[in-house]
């Protein structure tokens, strides 16, 4: 018998049994299309992490000062809450020679404040920077024009708007520039509106204002803290050199603090290399983790198969019977059940894979999570449904194999 006709005889086998063929099909069907969209949102995941984290900037290195204590009650704040950063370290590291490998430096102080323009207020984090801000965000400006060198030397009473608060001052964003907009009792004009950049680690990056940090300092901030900045915002050359950058930043840091022990550091250096390869780890342990429950679905749908091919070898006993009466091979026997097994893996596994794939394009719709669609997750996927049916084929294959002809005729 060729191939050939073994496979229209195997097609035949599968027409003349569709319910129990279907049923047999619907497990692996299941296991595939689990086992797509787990591998779509553990790709999903890392993708939007990803894009999270590098929508701070590029080649970013985040340095936040340590924890205070306070002098009368001896409580530590937490991390972040000392004034142990000034502006001085910034100009330090920004000096040429000083650190070559860090391309940039934008250090930022932020406090809370009420905006107003006429009778609308809106409260947002007032941010004070420098021109260099915007380059290591990696942001650009939709309207207007960003702070300038000049800005910052006048302690020019200017301001960049985010999106979302021009909109909420100005019913739309393009209609902000040119306009006032009062900052506690100060009145700054709008130069220019940032482009949008959405959400990043649950905060609204579109709400936001920008003023010179030479402004915010006497102007917004004053008192002993007018010289401190909550964080400074480093940009590496390249992304290669993120580790020397660090390297440099951390041992100019050390020494204009006056300090010899690098654990009793007084600042925290950030870069996006360890935040990514963090939320790397834990989505790739939970996509594991999924993938194994999938994997579960598939081992059920396999058994399923082997089932099904059981009770085809045990009612068609006298047809294995008679066609070794007239020649036929137990190879032949062998290869017909193996390929009835193979056709139902590969169409529970086509089926699936269409299933998992229009979940794929339907799910974020409904539930705002990205799901990405991985061609090679597909095929591997696919390829798995055939071996399944090849596996779970072969015992019930050789036991109709092993069937002697006369015993098998003799079979009711």
């Amino acid at each position: 018998m060729s191939w050939l006709e073994t496979l229209r005889t195997s097609l035949e086998a599968i027409r003349s049994h569709r319910l129990r063929s279907g049923l047999t099909m619907l497990g692996i069907l299941i296991g595939i299309a689990a086992v797509i969209l787990t591998v779509g949102l553990g790709e999903g995941a890392q993708a939007q992490v990803a894009s999270a984290i590098n929508s701070l900037g590029t080649n970013l290195l985040v340095v936040s000062p340590g924890s205070s204590t306070s002098s009368t009650t001896g409580v530590r704040g937490g991390s972040g809450s000392a004034t142990t950063l000034t502006v001085h370290d910034a100009n330090a590291l920004a000096a040429p020679g000083v650190a070559p490998d860090i391309a940039a430096v934008a250090p930022t102080t932020s406090k809370s404040s009420e905006l107003a323009a006429g009778s609308t207020t809106w409260t947002t984090s007032v941010v004070g920077t420098t021109p260099a801000w915007l380059g290591v965000r990696a942001r650009t400006v939709a309207q207007g024009r960003f702070l300038t060198d000049a800005d910052e030397t006048g302690e020019a009473a200017v301001v960049v708007l985010g999106p979302s608060t021009a909109e909420e001052l100005f019913g739309t964003a393009g209609n902000a520039v040119g306009r006032t907009v009062t900052i506690g009792t100060t009145p700054f004009s709008v130069v220019g509106v940032l482009t949008s950049a959405g959400t990043s680690s649950a905060q609204n990056q579109d709400d936001t204002a920008l003023v010179p940090m030479s402004t915010a300092a006497d102007r917004l901030i004053g008192g002993s803290t007018r010289t401190s900045v909550q964080s400074i915002y480093l940009e590496a050359t390249t992304s290669d050199t993120l580790s020397a950058a660090y390297q440099e930043a951390n041992q100019e840091l050390l020494a204009l603090h006056h300090i010899t022990d690098s654990a009793a550091a007084d600042f925290t250096i950030a870069s996006q290399e360890s935040l990514l390869s963090t939320a790397s780890s834990v989505s790739q342990t939970l996509t594991l983790l999924l993938g194994g429950v999938a994997a579960i679905s598939l081992l059920v749908g396999g058994i399923g198969v082997m089932n099904i091919m059981l009770v085809s070898v045990t009612e068609r006993i006298r047809e294995i019977g008679l066609r070794k009466a007239v020649g036929a091979s137990p190879v032949v026997i062998r290869r017909q059940f193996m390929v009835e097994a193979s056709v139902l893996g590969l169409a529970g596994g086509l089926l699936g894979a269409l299933l998992g794939i229009a979940g794929a394009l339907a799910l974020p719709h409904l539930i705002s999570i990205q799901i990405s669609i991985s061609p090679s997750a597909t095929a591997v996927a696919i390829l798995t449904a055939i071996a399944i049916g090849l596996v779970f084929g072969v015992y019930p294959a050789s036991r109709a194999a092993r069937l002697a002809p006369i015993d098998a005729l003799r079979s009711e």
